[in-house]
């Protein structure tokens, strides 16, 4: 039984921690969830990762409720076919199908996974994000996914729907050790129905594309000539108010996305320039992916093998690596400058 210490870190942890133990399909012991945090333990979201999780590889779990600081998860086979979750509040979808993702590399048969939830949501990816940063990179990597999004959930009242379908899928080696030159703009805006007469995703799409023309316009050209080549703007339904934005950057063979959130009180435009200045810091290092993306890659680094050039070796990243390694996967982090180096080798026994 392998044995964890997760009061030093947060729901990442203990999401990838139950998809390595399903991967390798050994029982593992979860104790001090969330110990940190002003709200220890499993919360709603925490606990429909486990119990999905649980549901997928046939696993024994004790401890699954509301509040619990330890967890001990006991997997069998990881089986496809079609599950559904409900998360019961607004907690991170996204997250939720973060956990999942790894076992499209041991499936046998397509899976796929509806739930209900949180759509775009504080302190997690938005799910433009997912579906145009995140997974078309991976695609180019061979992991077979999609997600399909129903109905968008915002903050309180969450209600979102969507499907995540996974394929079986073989995993090449990630190579992006450098990020090639910045040349294209994507920009993603949406907004609730209740906000489409104050036009808030015009509004975040336009200050978005605003501040990068005055970026362009004051450039020496040394970043390329980054030009805006496809705005994307909506209104949807939700049991909530919301809205979100994304800025997706294409360098090369790397894609980086930068998302921001709405919310009561903030100008539209400050949402969209928020996206623009997370983009900034960016492209002031030689990274080849965001700092969001250099966390969430880290199991695919160890999974396939690879080299990602990352912004920097945060908390999230080196808790990622210290844990990978736990489950004997050889990952590491080259370099301690401004745009370390996610690193890892493909595993020859699994």
């Amino acid at each position: 039984m392998r044995e964890l210490d997760g009061s030093e870190a947060g729901g990442q942890f203990l999401r990838t921690a139950l998809a390595l133990a399903a991967l390798d399909g050994d029982p593992v012991t979860i104790e001090g969830i969330r110990g940190a945090r002003s709200t220890p333990g499993l919360r709603p979201q925490h606990l429909a990762a486990v119990r999905l999780l649980a549901e997928i590889c046939d696993a024994a779990v004790e401890g699954a409720s509301e509040g619990s600081t330890a967890v001990t998860f006991r997997p069998d086979e990881i089986r496809g076919g079609r599950y559904a979750v409900d998360v019961g509040t607004a907690g991170s979808l996204t997250l939720l199908f973060d956990a999942v993702l790894p076992l499209a590399t041991r499936i046998e048969e397509p899976l796929a996974v509806t739930a209900t939830g949180g759509t775009d949501v504080k302190w997690s990816p938005t799910m433009a994000y997912v579906r145009r940063v995140k997974l078309p990179l991976l695609r180019e990597y061979g992991l077979q996914a999609a997600v399909e999004v129903d109905r968008r959930g915002f903050y309180p009242a969450g209600g979102g729907r969507a499907t995540l379908w996974l394929a079986p899928s073989s995993i090449d080696p990630l190579d992006l050790p450098d990020r090639g030159t910045p040349t294209a703009a994507r920009v993603d805006s949406v907004a609730t129905t209740d906000l489409a007469d104050a036009s808030v995703a015009e509004r975040q799409a336009d200050a978005v594309i605003d501040e990068l023309e005055a970026d362009r316009a004051d450039s020496d050209g040394d970043d390329g000539d980054l030009a805006v080549v496809e705005r994307t703007v909506r209104t949807v339904e939700a049991d909530s108010a919301g809205s979100a934005v994304l800025l997706r950057i294409d360098a090369g063979d790397a894609i980086a996305g930068f998302d921001a959130l709405g919310e009561k009180g903030k100008p539209a435009e400050e949402v969209g320039r928020d996206a623009v200045d997370a983009a900034r810091e960016f492209l002031a290092t030689d990274a080849a992916v965001d700092r969001h993306m250099g966390d969430q890659l880290a199991v695919f680094v160890a999974l396939a093998g690879g080299r990602v050039r990352i912004p920097a070796a945060t908390d999230h990243v080196t808790t990622s690596v210290d844990l990978l390694r736990t489950f004997g996967y050889d990952a590491s982090v080259e370099g301690t400058d401004a745009a370390p180096t996610l690193v890892g080798e493909r595993p020859t026994s699994r």
